[in-house]
């Protein structure tokens, strides 16, 4: 199979409520399913493995039988592989992969882009729901569905994608014998809670893979003759995850929001290098709610010690990425300066050496399309890249230098403007690489070789997008700097769309986006024997009536406009009448605004604040 090949059997043959289901590595070999009406049957992948997962649709319980088990007969239906299982108001479901595409090999590893999947019920019929209860199935289906059809999800059935070239370096022997189950980083691990039942029991870890979600684009690609691969893997973090203004700030526990982990590798003649970057909300406590207002003013508590979370925060990160630049991009003037100031005042609080707080107000600096000044931060830090340095693997498997720190860079949303600064750090990592790999020549510079240059920025411009569509539900902005180095005219109106496309969003979906993420990462879990559901939650008198009387009081606006009265007085009152009653409206609703936004039911209510 060559990239871009799709393994597709969504149009396979329709399927019974008994199956069996197989998948294997290669990509000529996927699923089948299999008769009878009390299980499911899952062959193992491996060569000569005659296990067999067996799931009672019944009793749920999890057991390994042998092929010989598999009764004969029954219409089959191919998959790509298994996602995991989660309970909802009518019982368990069974979560599969049904489309694949081949992204690319990483070190001879195939890794998959999962496209499309399956919800399959275990139970045979839902007639015995009520029908609330079968409405509030059918929402938490639409939930699953609203979160698979996000695009970003990728496995490897044979090589551990949650973990960085430098992390994997630095692991025992015993730890290479684990099953990607039990070595994955739980960050990263976006089907973790899915798999709960069967990473509890070791001897079921074979028939199951982690799955991550982020953005992967692997390139071969070639500079003076010399053939090399040229990969980004962007890792978003399932701790904390959600959309944009219901998800800020950090947990209890440390996790911030929009945690992104971006490492570029370079494999050339079996030796490989590696670079990665961190993004993350800023990491206290903070909100952002939406209210109708195009920017929210977002507010810091003022009832919560800040210094705990954020000190774990950065104690995690020292631990695993060693030390710590932050690039805070948000502006230093306005409703954004109070939490540059907090950043700040807090990162000094802590008097950690291994910690370097930097403020650049991108905005600012590069006003009035002065996009060049972002060198000013690039050279700035760029004693401290060079300090940290890189991961590097020789081609007879020696490593040569290892990260010894890290750049987590900031802005509000952690989308455009800290996209746009780590594909220069990069670019600037890269540069230094590619020259002591032997692929560029002394002197020569990476945005010279007009090919390559197209890739790269391509790259970083794809993944703004998928980073931004997963948190905001739009495509980045200013991505027309990161594909031709230079801000456009066409890109400010396409920012201009997005960002009215965000607002909506924003204000009148994204509660049930958040409530999606948090059914489908276990923060909230469905009990079948619960009455009703969060899902019921009754609106206030206000959300009904007030948008029913603005729109009719400037219906009647602009009728009073088209259809004169007798006089332009009478017109006049009535146009005046009409016209006041709307805005006064309006202006009520746009108070009121948190009341009529799409918020979210599932999730405690200290989640979101």
């Amino acid at each position: 199979m060559v990239n871009g090949a799709e393994v597709n059997h969504a149009n396979a043959a329709s399927f019974p409520h008994c199956k069996l289901i197989k998948w294997c590595t290669e990509s000529g070999c996927s699923a089948f399913w299999h008769a009878t009406p009390e299980k499911f049957y899952i062959e193992a992948c491996d060569d000569g493995a005659n296990d067999v997962l067996v799931i009672d649709r019944v009793s749920t319980e999890m057991t390994l039988a042998g092929i010989k088990d598999i009764p004969p007969s029954g219409v089959t239906r191919p998959i790509c592989g298994i996602m995991g299982t989660i309970r909802l108001v009518a019982g368990m479901y069974l979560i599969v992969i049904t489309r694949k595409r081949k992204v690319g090999d990483l070190f001879g590893h195939t890794v998959w882009k999962a496209l499309e999947f399956d919800v399959i019920s275990y139970k045979k019929t839902i007639l015995h729901l009520t029908d609330f209860q079968m409405q509030d199935n059918k929402a938490f289906l639409s939930m699953l569905r609203n979160v698979l059809n996000t695009d970003g999800f990728y496995f490897c059935t044979d090589y551990d994608l949650t973990h960085t070239q430098q992390r994997l370096s630095n692991t025992s022997p015993d730890f290479q014998e684990m099953s990607l189950l039990e070595r994955a980083d739980q960050r990263f691990m976006w089907n973790g809670n899915l798999l709960r039942e069967i990473t509890a029991q070791p001897e079921l870890h074979k028939f199951a893979f982690p799955v991550i979600h982020g953005f992967i684009v692997m390139n071969p690609c070639c500079i003076n003759g010399k053939v090399f691969e040229w990969i980004l893997i962007s890792r978003r973090s399932c701790f904390r995850a959600g959309v944009r203004y219901y998800v800020r700030g950090i947990d209890s526990e440390g996790h911030a929001a929009n945690f992104v982990e971006t490492e570029q590798i370079v494999q050339y003649n079996n030796a490989r290098v590696s670079f990665v970057q961190t993004r993350g909300s800023m990491p206290f406590f903070w909100s952002q709610r939406p209210n109708l207002k195009y920017k929210p003013k977002p507010q810091i508590s003022t009832d919560t010690n800040h210094m705990d979370g954020f000190r774990r925060h950065f104690e995690s990160q020292v631990l695993i990425y060693g030390k710590q630049v932050i690039l805070n991009l948000v502006n230093q003037k306005g409703s954004e300066l109070p939490l540059e100031q907090a950043f700040a005042k807090m990162v000094n609080g802590m008097e950690n050496g291994l910690i370097k707080y930097i403020a650049f107000d991108f905005h600012k600096e590069c006003s009035k399309m002065r996009w060049h000044r972002l060198q000013i931060l690039v050279d700035a830090v760029s004693d401290m890249q060079e300090e940290f340095g890189y991961f590097m693997v020789s081609s007879d498997g020696k490593v040569m230098s290892e990260q010894s720190g890290t750049f987590r860079s900031n802005c509000m949303d952690c989308l455009d403007r800290t996209n746009v600064i780590q594909s220069l750090l990069a670019r600037r990592s890269l540069q230094s690489q590619l020259q002591r790999m032997g692929v560029l020549h002394v002197g020569q510079k990476i945005e010279e070789q007009a090919d390559f240059e197209k890739i790269y920025k391509n790259a970083w411009a794809d993944n703004a997008n998928a980073c931004a569509k997963q948190y905001a539900g739009t495509g980045a902005l200013k991505t027309d700097f990161t594909r031709t180095g230079k801000r456009t005219h066409w890109g400010l109106v396409m920012d201009g769309w997005n960002s009215m496309i965000r607002y909506y969003k924003n204000n009148f979906s994204d509660g049930f986006r958040q409530d999606s993420i948090d059914l489908f990462l276990g923060n909230y879990t469905v009990d079948e024997t619960d009455g009703l559901t969060p899902l019921h939650m009754q609106k206030d008198w206000k959300f009904l009536l007030l948008p029913v009387i603005m729109v009719v009081a400037f219906s009647m606006c602009i009728i009073c406009l088209l259809m004169a009265g007798d006089t332009w007085t009478e017109t006049l009152a009535y146009v005046l009448f009409w016209g006041m009653a709307s805005a006064l409206t309006a202006a009520v609703i746009v108070v009121n605004g948190r009341e009529f936004v799409d918020a979210p039911k599932l999730v405690q209510k200290e989640k979101m604040d």
